[in-house]
């Protein structure tokens, strides 16, 4: 270990036990949702000993920060986490690629349900994915309803221009059942008519969103949903997110003024 990653381990725990310490519970968020960024870059600028630097080890790296980030939030009050596992844009990826990274994403979510703290709920089109992920999802989401954790949405094969989409679909569907004439379900569409129908259908919206690797944008993540959502942006990319980013971050969302538009 060099002397540099020594006082590391031996300043940050400290650094972390005052941020927690002067952090406000009672102004965290309830609901955060966290794009998971950087992987394959890790990957590439941090090479394994035998010198993988391809993808799905950026990826299984990755996979592997996520059980802890839902211990952080355990640990700060927070009910409800939308994680951006697999964007509808990240299926257009090549064949080999994608394959790992879908088995990737079906073991974490399987871990995540074999936890038995979390409840699992798939949030994206699951008539993207291939059916073996699809039941998967599905039989996690099955196996944890009704656990009194944290609900752990996670969106796989999501994209927010694609939920809207969807939702209004749905939503012209059900006006066709009974019949509404077209003038009709004109005048009565409005948010509420078009959010029920919306793939996080009767959850609250993130009150933070949170982007790892540097990039400032959302990409389409929870487009509708984040209209009143703080922002945070992380230069680390996502297998090197630390809980002192996390706190960081939450420290950030507590110090900021949320007037809503009042």
């Amino acid at each position: 270990m060099s002397l540099r990653s020594l006082v590391k381990s031996l300043v940050y725990p400290i650094y972390e036990g005052r941020l927690m310490a002067q952090l406000d519970l009672s102004r965290t968020p309830h609901h955060i949702g966290v794009i998971l960024d950087g992987n394959r870059r890790w990957a590439k600028e941090n090479p394994s000993p035998t010198g993988d630097t391809s993808s799905s080890r950026g990826h299984r790296a990755g996979a592997e920060k996520i059980i802890e980030l839902l211990q952080w939030c355990e640990d700060t009050d927070i009910n409800l986490v939308t994680l951006w596992l697999l964007s509808s844009d990240n299926l257009k990826r090549s064949p080999q690629e994608l394959e790992k990274l879908i088995s990737i994403i079906a073991d974490t979510v399987d871990d995540l349900s074999a936890t038995g703290r979390w409840q699992i709920r798939p949030v994206g089109s699951l008539e993207l994915l291939p059916e073996e992920l699809a039941a998967r999802l599905k039989n996690a989401e099955a196996k944890t309803a009704g656990i009194s954790g944290i609900t752990v949405n996670v969106a796989i094969g999501y994209g927010g221009r694609l939920e809207i989409v969807d939702a209004f679909k749905k939503y012209l569907q059900e006006c066709g059942t009974v019949g509404k004439p077209i003038t009709q379900i004109a005048d009565e569409v409005s948010v509420d008519s078009i959010d029920k129908y919306l793939y996080t259908a009767g959850q609250p919206d993130p009150e933070l969103v949170i982007r790892t690797s540097g990039e400032q944008r959302l990409g389409g993540f929870l487009l509708w949903q984040s209209h009143q959502s703080e922002f945070y942006f992380c230069e680390a990319y996502w297998p090197d997110f630390r809980r002192v980013d996390f706190l960081r971050a939450l420290r950030s969302y507590a110090a900021r003024q949320r007037r809503l538009g009042k």
